[in-house]
């Protein structure tokens, strides 16, 4: 597993367990919850996943061009497709330096997806960034997305504050229960620093500013999360003890593929490609 240092931050990354990342700390403080070191607890058990060529379910497929397009089921623990197969493929890793590496997807493939992704990550001693490419290799268009998936410590200090007047209620099966966004009910609005919510929420919220700041008191560290391409969140936390949080910068809804004008998906000629991006700053 390459290791990326700067100053007193450390990156470790997975590139077997689907290119995820398996921790990061400053001064041996946690940014992200760190991996559990145990494969068999599968790959939601690192510190962040890739999403890729979507974010999310789908429900059981799409019809595109004029062409329904199935999408299996890729989990045992969900009846839909979620979250691309790029989060449980190797990635190969291109080249690794003290404080940058590059992985490679050659075989991406789900569905009617053919493609090949390529993650950068970039550390310093204040920052990590981490940029996705992907690149449609399928004979025919497609509408493609994805984006990052990392898993923050939560505890009762955790204080969350994001721009995103636009929540997608979740229904029956973890799927919008519309087909238009609606204003957030007050304790998942985020809008002014607060904590999350003692309750349920697994939601998507469009219209995202691209910055969201995470307040983690002395448990671990405080950070500015930001991107330049993505402009929807899924905020996911079962519970107040349960440990972590996920503040998920995406490029879509859950299932876009099926609601009105596929919201924040990029339609992908064959050889064209769409670039994401994650910034974490915890120097700012």
């Amino acid at each position: 597993m390459p290791e990326l240092k700067a100053g007193d931050a450390k990156l470790s990354l997975h590139p077997e367990m689907g290119g995820g990342i398996a921790g990061l700390w400053v001064d041996d403080k946690p940014v992200l919850r760190a991996w559990s070191g145990k494969a068999e607890d599968g790959p939601f058990a690192l510190a962040s996943n890739i999403l890729v060529p979507f974010s999310n379910r789908i429900d059981g497929g799409f019809s595109f061009q004029g062409t329904f397009h199935a999408m299996a089921q890729n989990m045992d623990v969900d009846p839909l497709a979620i979250h691309g197969d790029g989060f449980q493929k190797e990635w190969t890793v291109l080249s690794a330096t003290e404080d940058e590496a590059v992985l490679h997807l050659s075989n991406g493939a789900f569905g009617p997806f053919a493609y090949e992704a390529r993650q950068t990550f970039s550390l310093t001693s204040d920052t990590l960034t981490n940029t996705l490419t992907m690149t449609n290799r399928a004979a025919i268009a497609l509408p493609f997305g994805g984006g990052f998936h990392p898993w923050f410590p939560r505890t009762e200090e955790t204080r969350l504050q994001a721009i995103a007047p636009d929540h997608w209620p979740e229904g029956e099966g973890s799927l919008p229960s519309s087909g238009r966004p609606q204003q957030p009910p007050e304790d998942f609005d985020f809008s002014s620093l607060k904590p999350l919510p003692s309750r349920w929420i697994n939601a998507g919220f469009s219209g995202w500013d691209g910055s969201a700041r995470i307040e983690q008191g002395r448990g671990a560290v405080s950070l500015k999360l930001s991107s330049n391409t993505l402009t929807t969140a899924i905020i996911y936390s079962p519970e107040p003890d349960c440990g972590f949080f996920c503040f998920e910068p995406v490029s879509h809804p859950v299932n876009a593929h099926n609601l009105p004008g596929m919201p924040g998906l990029k339609v992908l000629e064959s050889g064209e490609s769409l670039t994401l991006d994650m910034r974490l700053d915890w120097g700012s």
